[in-house]
């Protein structure tokens, strides 16, 4: 085929330039077109069914179905279809549903919560919030604490009790810890015997000799608290000794055993005091009863 005879083949607008500078005519696929018409349809029949056009300070309403819900305070109202009207509509049948679950979780009993899966998973994930607005900012977003200042929440060591009831009482009412100092009721011999002796209540491997001194000044100033079997006592939130769970001494920050008594050795001589705010009257009733659950299951409870 000659170079004439492919031109002509070829379906051009008709225009020419500069004798043989010609524009193809390349038609749009027909499926193509068809696809564009239909979103031609679509735009005209969207301006009838929902809001489109502004029209001076208004706007059109459209044809769609209406909207009904009744607010916060009782309040019912109807309106055209909107994107904000169906957000509020969804926001109050919301807070009706999260009504009813709070009406339940105050009735029912922790034992009840904690074996419905629904009624727990609202719990925990309403607790989260109430956690990180009210508790994290001194047991940490986790609940791990502060060692040494404020409680890990996650081990299964409970100063005050790990039972339901006793963390309630304890975030409702609020507690406070004190460890004496004993710097200067002390001598600095007994003070160096009586932490040789407390760290080998945590299995530590110590001096034996200065261990057995520190056993006598530890049940004469020190076993009121933590008891004689250096265990604790849960209505004084006295530590127990013996678990290898350090709330304010920071021996686990400690890399050798001279660091470890130094640790023991500044609580022992300083002594430490702690308090926990009471929520009773910041929080209702309801929240404290999500807040104990969810702690209660941070920690594995008792």
């Amino acid at each position: 085929m000659s170079k004439d005879n492919s031109q002509k083949s070829v379906q051009t607008t008709g225009h020419s330039w500069d004798g043989d500078l010609q524009e193809f005519n390349n038609p749009l696929p027909r499926w193509w077109l068809w696809a564009f018409y239909a979103t031609i349809v679509f735009a005209v029949v969207y301006w009838f069914l929902y809001p489109t056009l502004p029209i001076g300070r208004d706007y059109t309403k459209g044809i769609g179905n209406e909207i009904t819900y009744t607010t916060a305070d009782g309040k019912t109202v109807t309106t055209h279809w909107n994107t904000r009207a169906l957000f509020l509509k969804e926001k109050e049948e919301a807070r009706k549903q999260q009504a009813q679950y709070l009406e339940k979780l105050a009735k029912v009993p922790y034992e009840a919560i904690a074996k419905d899966p629904e009624l727990s998973a609202f719990a925990l994930s309403r607790a989260k919030v109430l956690f990180a607005d009210n508790c994290a900012a001194c047991h940490q977003a986790g609940g791990d604490g502060v060692l040494g200042e404020y409680p890990n929440l996650l081990d299964d060591a409970w100063l005050w009790g790990g039972t339901y009831a006793d963390i309630e009482q304890t975030i409702a009412n609020g507690r406070t810890g004190m460890m004496p100092a004993w710097k200067g009721k002390l001598s600095e011999q007994e003070i160096e015997d009586v932490v040789e002796y407390v760290l080998s209540l945590s299995g530590e491997q110590v001096d034996a000799e200065k261990a057995a001194r520190g056993k006598s000044v530890f049940m004469n100033n020190c076993a009121a608290c933590h008891g004689q079997d250096g265990k604790g006592q849960k209505f004084l939130g006295a530590a127990n000794l013996t678990d290898q769970i350090w709330t304010i001494a920071k021996v686990p920050l400690a890399n050798s055993l001279d660091g470890k008594r130094n640790a023991v050795r500044e609580v022992v001589e300083n002594g430490k005091t702690r308090t926990m705010p009471a929520w009773k009257g910041r929080l209702s009733d309801t929240e404290i009863k999500i807040l104990t659950f969810y702690v209660h299951e941070l920690g594995g409870g008792q």
